[in-house]
């Protein structure tokens, strides 16, 4: 086992007993990723306990009343926290409220759209859609969900990806913000674990020409991205970090990035990430919730959470697994 991997299982455990524990209504991704990332993790290593039967009981109440789960005002970011069911398949009622979920997304509006979907673009799309269909194509074998998801990654590369290779946080708001890249980097990887399509070659095209024009922005001292990409004044971001790093781990791992030129970039993203997680499962630096803003100086001043926070401490988990599996 290398170093990486040894400390990817430690930094894991700790987090895995602090995220994942609960799922609140309204439903969001958040706690969404940590219950799927425990689920994974007790698939992957023996020395960490089956977590089914624990996260079964604590999607009971969702998965008994799958049409009652989101409300009018919910969206896609409450949509993505549904992801673990498909690490549910044998739970009653899991594959029906994963179905029911991405079954929003085939719903087209007047323009073609899926109707959750934002007509600006947002990244954020990128990953809560692909996410849930990609994952619903999986578990039913129909690669109709894959084709709304794939079709949208395409869309949002012809409009918000830019010729460095970054993209805008959508298209009225034209700058490169960190998480927001990490939403696209992950949804691209999110879809492309799915099955063969007509779009694969052109997806991995775009989501490594992504990879490559982040890899540019990496800070060289601490392996992390930025709160805005491509500003080396604003501060490193363990969000952005964890959802690039979980992609190109991903991305090794499936074969679609060639290890010995992005395990180092990996590595490095990994390591900054890990100095990072506290004894008690905190976290460094995680943007506060950030829709769309009106200039590049809200990005840059826009606050973060150190300590416990759902939202970096789940991708933090998931990172883990990844890098666990990796070296596996």
């Amino acid at each position: 086992m290398t170093d990486i991997a040894e400390d990817a299982g430690d930094k894991a455990r700790v987090l895995a007993a602090c995220y994942g524990h609960g799922l609140d209504r309204p439903v969001v991704y958040t706690q969404g990723v940590a219950l799927t990332a425990r689920l994974e993790l007790s698939s992957l290593v023996q020395y960490y306990h089956n977590t089914v039967d624990e996260v079964s009981r604590i999607v009971a109440p969702y998965v008994a009343e799958p049409d009652d789960v989101f409300g009018e005002s919910d969206g896609t970011a409450n949509y993505a926290g549904v992801n673990w069911a498909s690490e549910l398949r044998g739970v009653d009622g899991a594959t029906e409220l994963l179905l029911a979920t991405a079954g929003r997304f085939t719903v087209r509006r007047s323009d073609g759209m899926a109707a959750p979907l934002d007509p600006d673009y947002r990244v954020e799309d990128m990953f809560f859609a692909s996410t849930v269909l990609r994952r619903a194509s999986e578990v039913s074998g129909d690669i109709g969900y894959l084709d709304v998801a794939n079709g949208f990654l395409l869309d949002c590369a012809a409009r918000v990806l830019r010729p460095s290779g970054l993209y805008w946080h959508c298209l009225s708001s034209p700058y490169y913000w960190g998480r927001g890249n990490g939403f696209a980097a992950l949804g691209y990887s999110e879809a492309l674990r799915g099955g063969e399509t007509e779009q694969r070659d052109e997806l991995v095209g775009n989501h490594v020409r992504h990879l490559r024009g982040l890899a540019q922005h990496q800070d060289a001292e601490s392996g992390m991205w930025r709160q805005v990409i491509d500003e080396p004044t604003t501060y490193t971001e363990t969000s952005a970090t964890c959802m690039i790093g979980i992609s190109i781990a991903s991305g090794i791992s499936a074969g679609w990035l060639e290890r010995a030129e992005w395990e180092p970039i990996v590595g490095a993203a990994w390591r900054g990430v890990s100095s990072g997680i506290g004894p008690n499962g905190e976290v460094t630096r995680v943007c506060v919730g950030t829709g769309p803003l009106g200039s590049i100086e809200e990005y840059r001043s826009r606050d973060s959470v150190t300590g416990f926070d759902d939202r970096g401490g789940a991708m933090a988990l998931w990172f883990a697994v990844e890098m666990i599996r990796l070296h596996r």
